[in-house]
């Protein structure tokens, strides 16, 4: 099965890099060095093709190299899903994201359309013991991945809450106000709930389908919510008043998840099986779109083979390979990649003089 791939990249001024420029034949890529040196800054820059704020979830003005501030931007080639395409995203000194594909102007949510990316990064590794926005973001990121409009549900039900809080906070009691602003917030936490549904089932079937080193995960989302929102914001505005915010709605849902194994719930678990729990569904998550698209997503993996032994790092290299997945991943040295052998691409990263610099290593 043939994978979606970023066939080159170019930074400017981006983070630590100043200027970098390099190419993938669609192989997995290693990215090896020190630390600090700029590999996550690499996978960030990569995470930038797909809507959102990238893995790092940083401001566009967060990202420009310092201490110049003067903006930044990146540019790649990518093998999208139905032809090769040509993106730039940037933003200029204290201005917003922009994007363009193929020389026009586009819309972050165009990215989703050509490009799929799936990522597993450090941070993530509290998603089980941490606040239950960490795992709505997350399960968010994977109904994105199905649906790319799901962004846009969540983004209209978002607006419409920020706004309908605004009255709530002004104790403007205004019922044709408020009905419309519960009639469009109504309308996308329909589609937020049927998206990450979607998405929830689509894990738990490629988990179960699947023979792997990685143990299996039962999903569920837990919420409160009546079936018929539009009507409980309706009743619920005075109580809402006194709280100055929406107590109710798919804002509040949470991702819950029992290692199957043991039926013991995931924030119980050990460190490393919290962490082996997470791998399961993120390579879920890549096989159930490599069979919806007939592609493998890109998937950006950083300092994951660090944190698993010899055996599991060797049989997560296999199921990258088997998928046919072009995974960006880091380490601080090519020997956590031995068992790829001659099946991936190594890149050196380095830093020298305030300057970053990156180097074909082969295999």
């Amino acid at each position: 099965m043939r994978g979606l791939a970023v066939t080159s990249l170019a930074l400017s001024h981006f983070r630590s890099h100043r200027a970098a420029r390099m190419g993938f034949d669609g192989r997995p890529v290693a990215f090896v060095g020190s630390n600090g040196a700029g590999k996550t800054n690499l996978l960030e820059a990569i995470s930038l093709l797909s809507p959102g704020r990238g893995l790092r979830r940083a401001a566009a003005d967060e990202i420009a190299r310092r201490p110049e501030a003067l903006g930044w931007k990146v540019a790649a080639a990518v093998t999208g899903l139905h032809s090769g395409h040509e993106i730039e995203t940037w933003a200029e000194g204290g201005g917003a994201r922009q994007v363009r594909i193929d020389g026009k102007a586009a819309t972050q949510v165009m990215l989703g359309r050509l490009l799929r990316i799936v990522w597993l990064v450090p941070a993530m590794d509290r998603l089980w013991t941490e606040a239950a926005e960490g795992r709505r973001r997350f399960l968010d990121r994977v109904a994105m991945s199905f649906a790319p409009h799901h962004a846009e549900a969540v983004l209209d039900y978002e607006k419409a809450m920020r706004d309908r809080n605004r009255l709530l906070k002004e104790q403007v009691a205004d019922a044709h106000w408020h009905g419309a602003l519960e009639g469009r917030m109504a309308e996308a936490a329909r589609a937020i709930r049927a998206h990450r549904d979607e998405a929830v089932a689509r894990l738990m079937a490629a988990q179960g389908a699947a023979e792997t080193a990685f143990p299996r995960a039962v999903l569920s989302v837990a919420s409160d919510d009546p079936e018929d929102l539009a009507a409980a914001w309706a009743e619920g505005r005075r109580r809402d008043m006194a709280a100055g915010r929406t107590l109710v709605g798919p804002h509040r849902a949470d991702l819950t998840a029992i290692y199957a194994a043991k039926d013991v719930p995931a924030a119980q678990c050990s460190t490393g099986e919290q962490k082996a729990l997470l791998i399961s569904l993120i390579l879920a998550n890549a096989r159930a779109l490599a069979e919806d698209l007939g592609a493998a997503p890109v998937l950006l993996l950083d300092e994951v083979a660090a944190h698993l032994d010899e055996g599991r790092r060797a049989a997560l290299f296999d199921e990258i390979c088997a998928l046919g997945a072009q995974a960006f991943m880091t380490g601080t040295g090519p020997e956590l990649f031995t068992a790829l052998g001659d099946r991936a691409q190594r890149i050196e990263v380095t830093e020298a003089q305030g300057l970053s610099q990156t180097r074909d290593i082969g295999p």
